[in-house]
């Protein structure tokens, strides 16, 4: 008879722990979600106002002039300002990586915006060279594929990381194959090379996902999960932007 009290203490203590890990690991899954979700609302957000940016550069003659010129062929070319402005992304990715730990929350927030506004102006040339049907159509079919891409990374078990290192090769080789046929200006290698690049992104967006799911830590302080949604989000950014241009390469209709 001495038995059942304690059996009954040990059924009790046990039931207490589950609940107790219960509650906790219900509490890391409320974090995690709202935490996912501030990294998507900040890259909705960022794409958002570049295609407002880029759309409005496109329709307004003032800053079309300052950005494209005709040649003597007639084909418009981006002007001095229009290639800084093109390059000048890639400045805001180094401010953003390198400087992370310096920034407050706020600037890095900040950062992204004014980043995402000057993507925009680097991409008002689309609207000249592609059929807004046809822009609308490849961003409706890059967010669908993106959004189960992201889908995907965010609920998958297996370990994506090995993929990771061996899409960023495949990454930088693109780069450099790109590069290389700006010389050789070799249509069946750019049909090439969007095809990969297509593929290097859309693995790219998976990994992120997970990589950025696993940044999260329920002891981070405000500052600290804001600067990781805002990171996150700009890696995702990244991956949505290449991905439409990619498609929008090869399956948009010029005018």
């Amino acid at each position: 008879m001495a038995r059942i009290p304690n059996d009954r203490s040990q059924t009790r203590a046990r039931a207490e722990r589950m609940t107790a890990a219960e509650a906790r690991a219900a509490g890391i899954d409320v974090g995690l979600r709202k935490y996912m979700l501030g990294v998507y609302n900040y890259m909705a957000g960022g794409v958002a106002l570049t295609g407002a940016v880029a759309w409005t550069s496109a329709n307004t003659p003032a800053i079309l002039n300052l950005l494209y010129s005709a040649g003597p062929d007639g084909r418009f070319g981006p002007t001095i300002l229009g290639w800084v402005v093109m390059l000048s992304p890639l400045a805001f990715i180094l401010v953003l990586n390198f400087g992370l730990h310096k920034m407050k929350a706020s600037t890095l927030q900040m950062v992204f915006w004014a980043f995402a506004a000057v993507m925009g102006l680097s991409m008002a040339h689309i609207f000249l060279a592609f059929t807004g049907e046809s822009i609308a159509r490849v961003f409706f079919i890059s967010a669908s594929a993106f959004a189960g891409l992201s889908l995907f990374g965010y609920t998958t078990k297996k370990d994506l990381s090995g993929l990771g290192s061996f899409l960023i090769m495949g990454l930088v080789g693109v780069i450099i194959a790109s590069i290389v046929n700006i010389f050789l200006a070799s249509s069946m290698l750019q049909f090439v090379l969007s095809v990969a690049g297509v593929l290097v992104f859309a693995g790219l967006t998976a990994y992120d996902t997970q990589r950025i799911k696993s940044m999260y830590s329920e002891l981070d302080t405000g500052e600290v999960a804001t600067k990781k949604a805002v990171m996150g989000a700009t890696s995702l950014y990244l991956d949505f932007i290449n991905l439409f241009m990619l498609l929008l390469s090869l399956f948009g209709n010029r005018e």
